[in-house]
């Protein structure tokens, strides 16, 4: 029996992770107020939670999976920047520095008994710290000016424009991107579904 996948997220790099490994999930976009839930304590978690349980109300039969991530500097947490004045500070922050990525991962099963759903809702976040290169101010001002910076956790990407100015990372890559896939087959797993019995069909085994 197919199991369907529903990503409570708009974010590209999350779908194109999740297509790369096999599985092909259904794009659900929550209407979660991010602003709102600042002052949590464990932000990227909060958000992904509130994410998925936004979306599980509408979706049945199915597992729904919510992301949220954030850059913490210097034990600030920062979320996506505000306007280009603001991504430009922070990358002057950021340059020759580390930070660390944490992204949320909240998972609700939709499913009902006779189809071997469980009801669960869980989650986890996983943390991967992030060297960045030193960068000019024209390098800071260019990058920018791509307006990339502005649609992303942290102000950078590590598979798109902002990859030349990650010098190196530890821990999970795809967590990175925005979705970590070691993570994700773990929060599966609890639930009962391994890996490879999601993935689309004809994938290549």
């Amino acid at each position: 029996m197919t199991v369907s996948i529903v990503l409570a997220s708009a974010s590209p790099a999350r779908r194109k992770l999740l297509h790369a490994a096999g599985i092909e999930p259904s794009i659900v976009v929550s209407a979660v107020d991010e602003d709102a839930v600042v002052a949590a304590e464990d932000i990227a978690l909060v958000l992904a939670r509130a994410k998925a349980e936004d979306v599980a109300t509408e979706i049945e039969g199915a597992v729904v999976v919510g992301c949220d991530s954030v850059l913490e500097l210097d034990g600030e947490i920062h979320g996506k920047p505000a306007d280009a004045a603001e991504a430009v500070a922070r990358w002057r922050r950021m340059s020759g520095s580390s930070g660390v990525l944490h992204t949320g991962h909240w998972l609700i099963d939709t499913r009902d008994d006779e189809t071997g759903g469980s009801g669960a809702t869980l989650g986890a976040t996983a943390s991967t710290t992030v060297h960045f290169a030193r960068l000019t101010d024209a390098e800071i001002e260019d990058y920018v000016g791509t307006g990339e910076p502005l649609r992303v956790a942290g102000a950078f990407t590590l598979d798109g424009l902002g990859g030349p100015f990650v010098s190196g990372i530890e821990g999970d890559p795809s967590n990175v991107v925005g979705l970590s896939l070691p993570l994700l087959r773990e929060l599966l797993a609890e639930v009962g579904l391994s890996w490879h019995s999601l993935r689309a069909p004809g994938t290549p085994v």
